[in-house]
């Protein structure tokens, strides 16, 4: 029989809004794996991916095997439900993403538009799966996430340089907004850079409770240029959060966000699915009319996206919390210890991957000999039945995410 435990290699992308060097701690916990290098200050380190997905696929460090070519000859470390449910893939993407400026303003696709952008350009859009999402801090971390609730809209919508540019309406509502949107993405470059330059000559009481956004949209400007559409679509129509380390949001498939700042653990549904319409170059952008009519409009407060963690049962010392989405693929488990403290975790009936995220420490799989060394960047593949042990001299924090039945 198969090990239950198999430690992985990861690889870590360099998308241009990410983190540079040892700034990065996606880059940081990459090249902590052995064989992966040292870093290069001068280069950015974005995302590093854990487990199963093609285009950055993770592989056992011991022999260099895909992970998905070990999970096809060894089915039994998935459990029968998985396999039936998804067959020898995970149905989730960990990733942890490290980001200096704003990733792309995006959405992405639900089922049944995933599948129909699949047919039709399956190059770019190279799964037919949904991709919701969780977010979970670990350390300061800046986002746009939904639209404004409407009282905020009503507000904004009224001043002056919008009242030329936005459909009239005495009415906030879902289809006002898809309309507000939708003008917003197709003004010109020129009237992008005109519509910020007024907004932000206006005197600080106009704003009210958002007296942020003269100087949010000052700092996208200057990521992105002051001609850049997502930049009104950001600052005046979306929930800007500031989220500290363990706290997470929740971003269904067909939801507006944008990461602005900070390191996240993001897991998703397994999908790479996405629809861009701002913060990036005009060529890379997607169809405007997809994009709208695609899009979820509706306005809610900031606090209907955040993902309470909540104490998890399958952790026997009580030192496990559980992140749980409102979607059926995974759920996320995170553990901090600190001192000579143990936790140990109940047998799941389906597979995971661990993530080191700080610390160091100890891992036991009982009814074997084994053990394994924790340290910051260490990925573990998880078989289903597995019972763990986790010790620490000093402190350990670790996220561990595995399929739901």
């Amino acid at each position: 029989m198969a090990a239950s435990v198999l430690q992985l290699k990861c690889e870590c992308k360099n998308d241009p809004w990410g983190k540079k060097g040892s700034e990065s701690l996606a880059g940081r916990l990459w090249s902590q794996i052995p064989g992966a290098g040292p870093l290069d200050d001068s280069k950015s380190y974005s995302e590093m991916w854990m487990g199963t997905y093609p285009s950055v696929p993770s592989r056992l460090l011991s022999n260099d095997e895909l992970l998905s070519d070990h999970l096809k000859r060894n089915p039994d470390l998935l459990g029968k439900e998985s396999i039936q449910r998804y067959s020898t893939n995970l149905p989730f993407l960990p990733k942890v993403l490290s980001f200096a400026k704003a990733l792309p303003l995006q959405m992405h696709p639900d089922k049944k538009l995933a599948e129909q952008l699949h047919a039709k350009d399956p190059i770019k859009f190279g799964d037919a799966n949904h991709k919701p999402e969780i977010a979970v801090a670990l350390t300061r971390f800046e986002l746009f996430v939904g639209f404004k609730p409407t009282s905020d809209l009503t507000e904004i919508f009224k001043l002056k340089p919008l009242q030329s540019i936005l459909p009239k309406s005495d009415k906030i509502d879902a289809s006002f907004l898809r309309q507000a949107c939708r003008t917003l993405l197709t003004l010109s470059p020129e009237e992008v850079a005109d519509t910020i330059s007024q907004i932000m000559k206006l005197p600080q009481s106009d704003f009210g409770k958002h007296a942020y956004m003269p100087a949010l949209l000052d700092r996208l400007s200057k990521q992105y240029s002051q001609t850049d559409n997502g930049c009104l679509v950001a600052v005046l129509c979306m929930n800007f959060m500031t989220l500290e380390p363990g706290e997470a949001v929740c971003v269904p498939a067909d939801s507006i966000h944008a990461w602005l700042s900070g390191d996240i653990l993001e897991c998703m549904a397994r999908s790479d699915n996405v629809l861009n319409t701002g913060f990036c170059p005009r060529a890379e952008r997607d169809s405007i009319d997809l994009f709208t009519q695609a899009l979820t409009f509706q306005p809610q407060s900031s606090e209907a996206a955040i993902l309470p963690a909540h104490p998890s049962l399958l952790g026997l010392n009580k030192k496990t919390v559980k992140y749980a989405p409102p979607f059926s693929e995974f759920n996320v488990l995170g553990v901090s210890l600190s001192g000579s403290e143990k936790e140990t975790h109940a047998e799941l009936q389906s597979p995971s991957i661990l993530v080191v995220t700080q610390g160091s420490g100890k891992m036991k799989v009982f009814g074997e000999n084994n053990s394994y060394d924790l340290k910051e960047g260490s990925v573990f593949f998880v078989g289903q039945k597995a019972k763990l042990q986790f010790s620490t001299e000093q402190e350990l924090s670790f996220y561990r995410a595995y399929a739901t039945s």
